[in-house]
């Protein structure tokens, strides 16, 4: 991204034609697909078309970094840092996670031929809904990388972090949609939650993890509203949700409580069914406003202070199963993606050592 302020002399020009007075190697047809995909801001408001601009005004163009420092002409850019990962050097990421405190909305934890394996920080949406003007997942990838045409293969959700795969194009985007619809794509979650859960039937996972499993039925409302029932009713959805604790904090919860760490695989991925499925059992995600516990969220507090922002839950990893010839994803055949999650609540401020 760069900004520059309009100068007298700009005074009453469309903004594409100011914008290569300050930025010669920027070509008309970037400019405009930028209009297209509403990243270029004129005093902080997304623009859609090539409207004049007046003496004073800050405009914020959100394109790759390579395409300002380009020979005007458009000579080759330089190789972006974010171009240089590859899953066949690694198959997983070590260490924190995405950390707000370091106001950074995501970073490319991996990148294959077909696609970019995001790390999203929590409190980012992974794509435009009701506030249509705030930064979004998918348009900030747009915008800062060459992929114009990446897409979302999945979503999580606006306060969950971790892990997010995006298409580079629409081949990797159906041939990664079928990875999932042949339920070759295993996700699975870090939590903190209040109690230690101990409900379900054992089973063993595809990578011989024992986990206890539990299922149940899920109501999602016209209003976004989502429910849990043990007994089935009109229009519920089954889900079936995997866990196992990692992590038993005694007496460090309210009261003397106790709370946990715990690892989840989705089996079915329904709307908030990780967070509306533990708060049903018992065991709500500390931090959660929808379905946790306001006595329980104040106790805990943040890093730095203050109360927790965003529920303590993590995507933090994905296994790809045996991809078939003729899928562009081959290359990730049998491969592992994971990161650490950088949770926010202060394990010191309880006497714990992480």
């Amino acid at each position: 991204m760069r900004k520059f302020s309009v100068s007298r002399s700009q005074d009453g020009k469309h903004v594409v034609k100011a914008a290569q007075e300050v930025f010669p190697a920027l070509e008309s047809k970037e400019l405009f697909h930028a209009l297209k995909r509403k990243d270029i801001r004129i005093n902080g408001k997304r623009i859609a078309s090539d409207v004049a601009v007046k003496a004073d005004d800050e405009v914020e163009i959100w394109l790759p970094d390579e395409l300002f420092g380009r020979q005007p002409g458009g000579k080759k850019p330089v190789q972006s840092p974010q171009g240089q990962h590859n899953a066949k050097q690694t198959q997983s990421v070590s260490g924190r996670g995405v950390s707000d405190a370091e106001n950074k909305p995501y970073e490319i934890a991996f990148e294959t031929k077909g696609l970019l394996i995001i790390n999203k920080a929590q409190g980012i949406a992974v794509h435009s809904g009701k506030n249509a003007d705030e930064d979004n997942l998918i348009d900030l990838i747009r915008a800062q990388t060459k992929y114009r045409d990446a897409e979302l293969c999945h979503r999580i959700d606006m306060n969950t972090g971790g892990l997010v795969m995006v298409a580079k194009n629409k081949r990797a985007l159906e041939d990664a949609v079928a990875l999932f619809r042949d339920k070759k794509v295993t996700k699975r979650y870090h939590a903190l939650v209040y109690g230690v859960p101990d409900v379900g039937t054992g089973v063993v996972c595809d990578d011989d993890t024992v986990m206890y499993e539990v299922s149940a039925f899920l109501e999602k409302t016209k209003a976004g509203e989502v429910y849990i029932h043990d007994a089935q009713q009109p229009h519920d959805l089954p889900i079936t949700t995997r866990y196992h604790v990692l992590k038993t904090y005694k007496g460090k919860g309210p009261q003397g409580t106790d709370f946990s760490l715990i690892e989840c695989e989705l089996v079915t991925g329904r709307t908030h069914q990780i967070r509306a499925h533990l708060a049903h059992l018992g065991y709500p995600v500390l931090g959660d406003g929808n379905y946790g516990r306001n006595r329980i969220n104040t106790f805990f507090r943040a890093k730095g202070g203050g109360k927790l922002r965003h529920q303590q839950l993590y995507s933090t990893r994905i296994k790809i199963g045996d991809v078939m010839p003729g899928n562009c994803h081959t290359d990730i055949s049998g491969k592992v993606f994971k990161i650490e999650p950088a949770f926010e609540l202060d394990f010191e401020s309880l006497g714990i050592e992480k």
